[in-house]
Formats: structure tokens, sequence, C-alpha cells
């Protein structure tokens, strides 16, 4: 069941590029396509890809700068290369140290999650996805400023979902129509934390991020790129973990005994793969594999292919050093929310076993995919006790 869910997902996200991708990973490691770039399906050639930002960058036509510098303009940490890179990662990585995001998460999920609990506790049905979007929409209130209001932020959420939907693998940017939609949609969803960082609001991340040197431009451009890929991925990824737990029988062991806690939860990030793509344009003439690649050429790392190689659901198979975390990156650009991302991740999970260990024995009692998302992930997943 753990697979044909997956695989439902999958192909209810992208019913064309998936097995496309699935199905160049068997011709081999390096395959160049037209219309689409090299495809990148082995994690250490994609490890090498990631860290070779003098061969291959984000900034370079091809890459994720053709899809969101029109967008949200070139100072975001998703355009960004070099020593402004660099210069913008030191000024934000304080805010997103273990002990800064853990702080962040006990303090604004923890009502959040308990009333979720009391829910299972008492014997009612719970939508885990709608409960995600929950909790994912009071940190980015946390981030914007603003007061948190489950309506407001359910609409952001479908808002920011809009304009991920518009990415396509066959395509390296968005339409002029897209572009405009979408710099709307940016402009509305930022605004909270354009005002927060004007009046230097004490207590938000906008107001933390002027006291560190940071631009308006800045500040708007890394709470955008907060709202855009935190926001999804996290909303994709948890209820997968707790599917993939409760099909294989790890939720009812973790109930009883969370010695392979994290262990579970990083072969559920390398079985799901939170970035199952990433790109990178070719600035310098090089090879990929036994592939040349030229000034101009879109590298396409098809991380879920690299991941997937390494078999079936299995946490106590430990990774590969190749494939260790590289669904958050390598390298210059390893994701910087990373630990804000786990912190997100243990909080909601972490509810849902004690809610197991308080109400008895939880079960999935229904589940629906979602389609038209980047991201692949549930539309709709149930959670509720098991009664006789």
């Amino acid at each position: 069941m753990t697979s044909l869910w997956e695989r439902r997902i999958q192909f209810a996200a992208h019913p064309l590029a998936y097995p496309l991708v699935h199905g160049l990973a068997r011709i081999g490691p390096v395959v160049r396509v037209p219309g689409i770039g090299v495809v990148v399906s082995d994690a250490g050639t994609a490890r090498t890809v990631l860290t070779d930002t003098a061969t291959f960058s984000k900034a370079a036509s091809g890459s994720p700068a053709d899809l969101w510098t029109p967008v949200l303009g070139p100072t975001v940490l998703l355009n960004m290369v070099g020593e402004d890179h660099a210069r913008l990662r030191r000024k934000l990585s304080g805010l997103f140290t273990p002990q800064a995001v853990a702080a962040l998460c006990e303090r604004i999920l923890t009502g959040v999650l308990a009333e979720m609990t009391t829910r299972l506790v008492g014997g009612q049905r719970v939508d885990l996805v709608a409960e995600v979007r929950r909790c994912a929409g009071a940190v980015i209130a946390e981030l914007t400023g603003l007061p948190y209001d489950p309506a407001r932020f359910a609409e952001m959420f479908a808002r920011s979902t809009e304009i991920t939907s518009m990415v396509r693998l066959s395509r390296r940017g968005l339409t002029p129509r897209q572009v405009a939609h979408a710099r709307q949609v940016m402009d509305e969803l930022t605004a909270p934390a354009v005002a927060a960082y004007r009046a230097a609001l004490a207590g938000t991340v906008p107001g933390r991020m002027r006291e560190l040197g940071l631009t308006e431009q800045e500040a708007r451009g890394a709470v955008a790129a907060f709202v855009l890929t935190g926001t999804e991925t996290l909303v994709s990824f948890v209820p997968r973990l707790v599917a993939l737990a409760y099909d294989s029988g790890w939720l009812a062991r973790l109930a009883e005994d969370t010695t392979r806690y994290d262990a579970v939860v990083a072969e559920a990030l390398r079985f799901t793969v939170p970035s199952p793509v990433m790109l990178r344009g070719v600035v310098t003439a090089g090879r990929v594999g036994g592939v040349a690649v030229s000034p101009g050429d879109r590298v396409v790392i098809a991380t879920l292919s690299c991941a997937r190689a390494y078999g079936p659901f299995d946490p106590d198979r430990p990774h590969p050093v190749a494939l260790r975390q590289l669904w958050f990156g390598a390298g210059a650009h390893y994701c910087l929310g990373m630990p804000l991302a786990l912190a997100e991740i243990n909080a909601i999970f972490s509810a849902v076993l004690d809610a197991w260990r308080r109400a008895g024995p939880l079960a999935i009692t229904g589940r629906r995919a979602a389609t038209g998302v980047l991201i692949p992930g549930y539309a709709r997943l149930t959670l509720g006790r098991v009664t006789s």
C-alpha cells in the first residue's frame, strides 16, 4: 500500500512528467532530452553538479532564475550566487538556528497542536492536510508580522499554490501573463511583511531583518521565498510522512518506542523527496557524467530518481553518503530554512504520536491525492481513533 499511494500521488500531480522522469532513470544516470535539458538521475553526479558553482549556476539561463527573477526580483536566495548570496545567507542565518526555530515553533504551534490532539483523543476525525496548513499559516503569520487568521492563511496558501502550479518541466520560465499574475499575487502576500519592515515592527521577522541590515527588497524576497517554497513543501510532506509510517506499521511502533524516530523521518524525506527536481544553468563548458554541456544548457537534477533508486521505504537501511539530505540541496545553496522545516515537522508528527498514546490506536479513515500542484501530496488525509 505504501508504494501504491505514493505512485498515485506522483501521477496525480504530474501525469506526464512523472512517467518521463521515471523512464529516463531506467535509460541511464545522465540523459540529454531535447526541450527539457540534461537530466541527472544519479545521486553522486547530482551532488557534484550542486557543489560545482563555477560551472552550474542558480542564476544562469536554465536555472531557477528563469522562473523567479521576473516575479520576485534579483535578490532572493532562490536566484542569487556568489558573494551577494553568501552575504544574504550570513545575515539570515541567525534567524534559522535550531534553537531559534525550536523556540518559534514551541511558541506558535503549541496551542494549535494541542487543539488537534484534543479532537483526536475526543474521538473526532481530523484532516491532517488542513491541520498542517493551519500550522504552516501560523508560522508564516509570525514571519510576516500578521495576527494569525486561519481563513486568511488558507486563502494565502491557495494563492501561493496558484503560482507554483504554473511551473512546467517542459518550459524554462513563465509566460508574460503568468508573470504579471504572479507579481500581483506576491505583492498582496508580502504586503504585511513590507509594512512590518517599514515600521521596524519589534518581534517580527521582517523587523528583525531590518535590524540585521537587509534592504526592503531583500526582506521581501526572503519572506516570498518562505511563502512559496516552505509552505507547500511542509503541507505536502507531513501527511505523506504520517501515511508512510501508518501503512508500514512504523506509526504504531513509534507510539510505543521513539528510538527510531529520526530514522523514520529521514527515510520518509528520502522516499517522498520534498524537492523532486532541481535546476541549474551551465555557465562554462564541462561534463555531467559522460555528457558534454555548454553555456546555456539546462541541467535537470531528478532528485526523485536519485532517491528512489535506493529502494522501498525502509527506516532500518542507512542512507549512502552521496544521498544524504540531497533533497535539501548541497554546497553553498543548501536549504537555509531546513532547521525550520524540521522543527515544524517534528512538532506536528510528535503531536500525532502523542494523540495515539492518549487515545489508543489511530487509523487513516480516508485519503485523496492532490491534483494541479507542483509538490506531490495529499488533498485530504483523515485520521481518527480505531473503534471496535
